[in-house]
């Protein structure tokens, strides 16, 4: 569980740019900050949204599993995958450890669900970072939706 423990991963990757290098450096246990940048890069195009948000690391919002809401809005988290992006329009549960009742269903460390029932309780559909459940258990950044599997490398940067 790389989003529980403060253990790096692959520190030279933080060196190379905007790739597709995996990495976990210091920084996620060790930085406060006020903004959060959000990047999803989906073949050659790279788009960004900002959160407000200050807070001790990143690991502070995440580790513990609690949910933490944010208030970016469906159509913010959508621009993340560009016009292609499917998020079933109820539920909409947004933030940090953002989680469906039922645990089968999509869950996100950071993201949004959506859900074609009047509940959050088994949502199957997510725009995400660090994420499985429904439809597809093995994206972990991107969008799944019933009929739509985009998988994306996700960037997080704090300010």
């Amino acid at each position: 569980m790389y989003w529980n423990d403060t253990n790096v991963y692959n520190l030279r990757g933080g060196e190379t740019g905007f790739d597709a290098t995996e990495t976990k450096m210091p920084s996620y246990w060790n930085t406060s900050f006020h903004k959060i940048c959000l990047g999803m890069k989906i073949d050659e195009r790279i788009n960004f949204i900002v959160l407000n948000k200050q807070a001790n690391s990143l690991y502070s919002l995440i580790a513990d599993g609690q949910y933490l809401d944010t208030s970016l809005g469906r159509n913010a988290w959508k621009t993340l995958i560009g016009p292609e992006t499917s998020l079933q329009v109820k539920c909409s549960k947004e933030g940090f450890n953002a989680l469906s009742t039922r645990n089968d269903a999509s869950k996100a460390r950071i993201g949004i669900l959506g859900n074609n029932e009047n509940d959050c309780a088994s949502c199957d559909s997510r725009i995400e970072f660090g994420t499985g459940g429904y439809h597809d258990n093995s994206n972990t950044c991107g969008n799944e939706a019933p009929g739509r599997h985009i998988k994306a490398m996700g960037y997080i940067l704090v300010q």
